[in-house]
């Protein structure tokens, strides 16, 4: 079997791992001309620790080393008054840290393990035709790859995506967001901790050690449009009008932040789809089933689809066994997360996902308790 891997984010390059190791012949193709750093970080929880161990054994302990092991939560107002300060004890409970890295870490780790000449950079997908004997991807580049399975991991706006449902652009979730990554010290910022302030006007800004002496912030305001800035001086001056007045360290490590490394970018969230395969063509990670950031499972989720992915076409008989399987177990699971993201993230779904809605309500407001341990169990030996 040869498979084809649209996107080279974190859900592709662990699907190519994952597909290796069971022996499977993978390529991955990725628009951009370079795997370049960009300005976030992210946070792995014990799920997405698990299964990356069960990808490759000793992935997740690798990252571990170079990452922050958050121990504390701290939830402050905008004025700096504690609300509230939570101790995280995910490794006794799970078996895992909360991991806090910079995503280009997390990135460079996983294509690390991948030999260079499998990720193909600067291949830009425009189409692809697929016939009962395999699948063709057609380049921007004019240049063409032959497969047996297509697997679309490229991300929010994927081109696979509309290839094969067609359902147009994002939807905006009326959310504006910035982050960075840096070099910082603050006596307000402890190592292996995360600071969340809030404020009642639908403001928030979060500020999380990823180790290494680098701090992720980012910060997000409720927004009617999806307007950006067009200099980096600008959204500067925009994120410092926007959290003027804040309580330290706020004001300050938005001024120790270079304009050209604070990213801007709308918060966009899809409704879930009942299929996430046609033929030969799936989808994986954001591509498949986007999520508003508020419970941070995206990466995790993403590997979660990976592992199970490469596992059911090394053991099903068929590629329609394989995707049947793969929709039956993947899509409820992540369909409970898009809902939970969703109702912790004050985002409602559009009166066309009701059914949805209705249908897994309940486990999407179950207790955090027990969503937590629904959650995190996955993956565990």
């Amino acid at each position: 079997m040869k498979v084809t891997v649209i996107g080279a984010g974190l859900g592709g390059l662990a699907a190519a791992i994952a597909l290796r190791q069971q022996g499977i012949d993978t390529q991955v193709y990725e628009k951009a001309r370079g795997l370049q750093p960009i300005g976030a970080g992210l946070s792995l929880f014990p799920n997405g620790l698990n299964v990356l161990n069960a990808i490759l054994p000793g992935l997740a302990d690798s990252l571990i080393r170079v990452g922050s092991q958050a121990q504390r939560v701290n939830l402050r107002k905008s004025n700096g008054d504690l609300i509230a300060q939570n101790q995280l004890p995910l490794q006794e409970q799970y078996g895992q840290p909360m991991l806090n890295i910079r995503w280009s870490q997390l990135q460079e780790t996983l294509a690390s393990v991948l030999p260079p000449d499998l990720i193909h950079l600067n291949y830009r997908c425009v189409g692809f035709d697929q016939t009962d004997s395999g699948v063709e991807v057609q380049f921007e580049n004019g240049e063409t790859a032959q497969a047996d399975v297509l697997i679309g991991a490229d991300g929010i706006h994927s081109i696979v995506r509309q290839l094969l449902v067609g359902d147009g652009s994002p939807r905006y979730a009326g959310r504006l967001s910035w982050r960075a990554v840096l070099q910082y010290q603050h006596q307000l910022l402890p190592a292996d901790e995360v600071t969340i302030m809030t404020s009642i006007d639908g403001k928030i800004f979060t500020l999380i050690d990823v180790g290494d002496g680098q701090i992720f912030w980012s910060a997000g305001a409720l927004s009617e449009r999806e307007n950006l800035h067009k200099q980096a001086t600008e959204v500067k001056s925009h994120v410092l009008e926007t959290f003027a007045g804040w309580a330290e360290p706020v004001e300050a490590i938005v001024t120790a932040t270079a304009a050209e490394a604070i990213v801007e970018r709308p918060i966009w969230d899809r409704p879930p789809l009942e299929s996430w395969n046609k033929g030969r063509v799936t989808l994986l990670g954001d591509a498949a089933h986007p999520m508003v950031p508020s419970l941070g499972q995206g990466a995790n989720t993403a590997f979660e689809d990976a592992w199970e992915l490469a596992q059911f076409l090394a053991q099903q008989p068929s590629i329609e066994a394989a995707f049947a399987h793969y929709e039956n177990s993947r899509i409820p699971r992540t369909q409970v997360i898009q809902a939970r993201s969703a109702f912790q993230g004050s985002r409602s779904y559009d009166t066309d996902s009701e059914t949805f809605l209705r249908g897994i309500a309940e486990q999407a407001r179950a207790s955090q308790a027990e969503f937590e341990e629904w959650l995190y169990e996955y993956g565990r030996g």
